[in-house]
């Protein structure tokens, strides 16, 4: 799961190398399971230094052999082109929301003394389980030491994998779960809120006092990690993640771009307002406007919270979905305002033909390499505004069917 800057584990979502370098690797399968007890026997000094008794060592690696299947999920890690609509809407539904509320019902006590220790509000650790592995409907069917073996062995990120894989033998020693209980995604993520080896060991807690810090078997112990570690990143205790807002007529795009971070008070002097029509309770909270579809979507004003959910899973995509799944768990509504029909989001070659289209228009670009940048953004709101459209610099399927 985590790091300080963190690497994604959850399934589908782990940023890897390119498709030469995984194709390359999957050839190299059969050859390594030839030199797996060799790798195994390698590996035993630095586990010994880390404290890994013989045992377990054994234990965990009973049977072991590389795992194809786990190459092979290194090379299907598709273009992002979900627009966040897309991401957002299949990920917090109707029948999610009713489901984090029977959890919520069923853990209260578990919920709430998560919340008296470590400050964190029961329906944002709810969301995360819910995000990462549907309430524990699915935590990975993957063994974890030897899924981490095998990308190890493969010379895939070795050092990464390499370190993750000493830090899960060093858990299974330690008695907090046998090996084969050790399940999760195939990039290492584990248990009920899919923490990766190396912060389990910073931030899981024995929630229920048995003396073994269990996210696999324990959803006390699951909870009560997550709340740790969102502690630990500095949760703010009794305040929300963000608030959807509506813009004024004639909104100062550019402005609120140069801005970045105001405080709650100055946006509210560029005329920003809740949909709500509730007033913003802290004036002095330090926000970010976001706008993931531009001015004519939902918009939003993401506070400190939000950025620590992102320390989960470093995507505004995912933290707004955390965020929305929780304020849906306890009985809010849909956003109010409606995404925008028809937009979806742009490959990189779809990037790069826009950024031509603009350059063809008199709009200076730079290079058209579908990378988009402050030149690119600056002649799409240039283009927007002579179009007589909202000046947002938002980068999708409608500005470049506009073009075209």
């Amino acid at each position: 799961m985590q790091k300080p800057t963190l690497f994604r584990h959850s399934l589908g979502r782990l940023v890897l190398a390119g498709g030469v370098i995984a194709s390359m690797l999957v050839g190299q399968v059969g050859a390594a399971t030839a030199n797996s007890a060799d790798f195994v026997r390698g590996l035993w000094p630095a586990a010994q230094a880390q404290g890994v008794s013989r045992q377990a060592f054994d234990a965990s690696f009973a049977g072991y052999s590389p795992i194809k299947q786990v190459i092979e999920l290194t090379k299907k890690q598709p273009e992002f082109t979900q627009t966040v609509q897309q991401y957002v809407d299949r990920r917090v539904t109707d029948a999610q929301a009713s489901k984090g509320r029977a959890m919520r019902s069923e853990w209260t006590q578990t919920l709430g003394r998560t919340t008296q220790r470590f400050g964190v509000q029961p329906e944002i650790v709810l969301a995360i389980w819910g995000m990462e592995t549907n309430f524990g409907g699915f935590m990975g069917g993957n063994n974890t030491i030897h899924a981490l073996a095998t990308l190890t062995e493969s010379g895939y990120r070795a050092d990464f994998f390499r370190n993750e894989l000493l830090t899960a033998l060093r858990i299974v020693s330690d008695g907090h779960v046998a090996p084969k209980q050790m399940v999760g995604s195939w990039a290492g993520a584990m248990g009920h809120t899919q923490f990766m080896p190396s912060s389990f060991m910073r931030y899981a807690v024995d929630f229920n006092g048995d003396g073994r810090k269990d996210i696999w078997n324990s959803i006390p112990d699951a909870l009560g990690s997550t709340a740790n570690y969102l502690n630990a990143f500095g949760w703010r205790p009794g305040e929300t993640w963000g608030y959807e807002v509506k813009l004024p007529a004639g909104f100062n795009f550019a402005a609120a771009r140069d801005a970045g971070k105001l405080t709650v008070g100055q946006w509210k002097q560029m005329g920003i307002t809740r949909v709500s029509g509730r007033d913003f309770p802290r004036s002095g909270d330090v926000a970010r406007l976001y706008m993931p579809a531009g001015a004519n979507g939902p918009v939003f004003l993401l506070l400190p919270n939000f950025e620590v959910i992102k320390r989960y899973n470093n995507s505004d995509s995912y933290a707004l979905a955390v965020g929305h799944l929780a304020d849906r768990i306890i009985g809010g509504g849909p956003f109010v305002t409606p995404w925008p029909a028809g937009d979806y989001a742009l490959s990189k070659a779809q990037r790069a033909e826009l950024q031509t289209l603009l350059a063809r228009a008199g709009y200076d670009v730079g290079t058209a390499d579908g990378v988009i940048g402050p030149k690119t953004r600056a002649a799409v709101m240039a283009f927007q505004q002579r179009q007589g459209l909202a000046a947002d610099g938002h980068v999708s399927g409608l500005v470049l069917e506009r073009l075209k």
